[in-house]
């Protein structure tokens, strides 16, 4: 399974959908995520890459991590596991 998919799967999983329903396209006021929702899929993904995200669940919106969107997410992910590795 790749990063996009095992990302996919986290984020289908906090929502309570199937990992077909959420695309990359997708984001996360779409599929009913909220700030809560949020701060556990970013647990979650650390806890899955063995990363460290730079989010701060205070201010979302602040800082280099992109939450925009499923895409962006995957990409700050991407990113992060390339430069930890």
């Amino acid at each position: 399974m790749n990063i996009t998919d095992r990302v996919i799967a986290i984020i289908a999983e906090q929502a309570v959908l199937e990992p077909s329903d959420v695309t990359l396209d997708s984001t996360l006021k779409d599929l009913g995520i909220d700030s809560l929702g949020l701060v556990e899929s970013i647990f979650a993904i650390e806890e899955e890459f063995d990363i460290s995200v730079p989010f701060n669940a205070n201010e979302p919106q602040e800082g280099d991590f992109d939450i925009s969107s499923v895409r962006s997410i995957v990409s700050g992910i991407e990113k992060l596991v390339k430069e930890q590795s």
